[in-house]
């Protein structure tokens, strides 16, 4: 009877150590894999990867801190394998700055937010009422003018882009093919620097006319078809990099748009995750995960705003995924399931 019992215990024994790294291998099932991940050089792009790298992290992966890179960098980076992945592909908007091996080394991986890319010109609401502005072209009314001149040069200022940025190629493709040169005066210093003074003239009452892309705080601090108003172009005119994607220059049920569709002049792209195909291949798990991630835009607006308004160290931004993951508990769990599934 206790030979029986020993054995029986010996066996117990022998069959837990078979199952406790089973056990731990659907948990971690990146765990000993080392990956190396990109950032945008826009901050408006910093939580999603850091929730992405968290939820690497909690399947096992020993995630580096992200190398902030700009575009092009990173695309031919990733076809190199220098770099696994990032969360910040815009697509069709960085379809041109791709390499041409990109297909044969890359993919594109689900939708951090579909559809979600916006970008266009917003005119504070109540002097689009005041004025019956509905696009660019009525930027060459004297009286629209006189009203958006802040520096007092004769010339309605908008708060645009810093040069090197990918739309301040589009705003200098506007003020030309729309004949605005004469009348719309691009500001482009910081970018931040010019919104938040935007923001300030907003609260004192003064008319506002700024370019902007989603997501991003300003939209979350300044409400489409409450505080603002999105503009037409006068037509669609796209640049050479932009005619592939014409019909997406045109958008529907835009919230807080003069008209609807609204021609926005700015291609609205899908966020994307893009990843090394070899890294992919060899880790399902992170495959799988990169394809169920997504986020409501709003949830980006708002932490957006947090940065902006002085939350903006890497730690208050581990904070802010720390509460969001918290917040949406059920759904975390799901991906981290489904990514663990895969890699079985």
């Amino acid at each position: 009877m206790r030979l029986f019992k020993l054995t029986l215990l010996f066996t117990l024994i022998a069959s837990l150590a078979v199952v406790a790294p089973a056990l731990a291998d659907y948990n971690k099932p990146g765990e000993g894999v080392v990956v190396k991940p990109a950032r945008a050089t826009w901050n408006t792009g910093f939580f999603q990867e850091a929730l992405v790298r968290q939820g690497l992290k909690e399947l096992g992966y020993d995630v580096k801190a992200p190398k902030d890179l700009q575009n092009p960098i990173f695309y031919k980076s990733v076809t190199l394998g220098d770099v696994d992945y990032w969360t910040n592909g815009w697509f069709p908007n960085h379809d041109s700055q791709l390499p041409k091996n990109f297909n044969e080394k890359a993919g594109k991986y689900g939708y951090v937010v579909k559809a979600g890319g916006m970008q266009g010109y917003l005119v504070s609401k109540k002097d689009v009422e005041k004025f019956g502005i509905k696009s660019l072209d009525d930027f060459k009314r004297p009286e629209v003018i006189k009203a958006f001149d802040r520096t007092g040069n004769g010339k309605a200022d908008l708060t645009a882009c810093p040069p090197g940025w990918g739309c301040e190629n589009v705003i200098s493709h506007h003020m030309k093919v729309y004949n605005l040169k004469k009348y719309i005066n691009p500001i482009k210093a910081s970018y931040e620097a010019g919104m938040a003074s935007a923001l300030g003239d907003f609260k004192s009452g003064k008319p506002v006319f700024f370019y902007t892309w989603a997501p991003n705080w300003t939209i979350f601090k300044l409400k489409p078809g409450k505080d603002v108003m999105w503009i037409n172009v006068p037509k669609i005119i796209p640049k050479a990099s932009q005619k592939a994607a014409e019909e997406r220059m045109t958008v529907s049920g835009v919230k807080g748009a003069v008209s609807d569709p609204l021609k926005a002049g700015f291609v609205v792209s899908d966020i994307r995750i893009v990843a090394n195909k070899k890294f992919v291949d060899k880790n399902p798990a992170a495959q799988k995960f990169f394809e169920v991630f997504t986020l409501p835009l709003n949830d980006i607006n708002a932490q957006n705003t947090l940065m902006y308004e002085g939350q903006k160290s890497q730690k208050d931004i581990e904070r802010h995924v720390a509460d969001w993951i918290s917040k949406n508990k059920k759904t975390w769990d799901s991906w981290l399931d489904a990514a663990r599934k895969a890699a079985k």
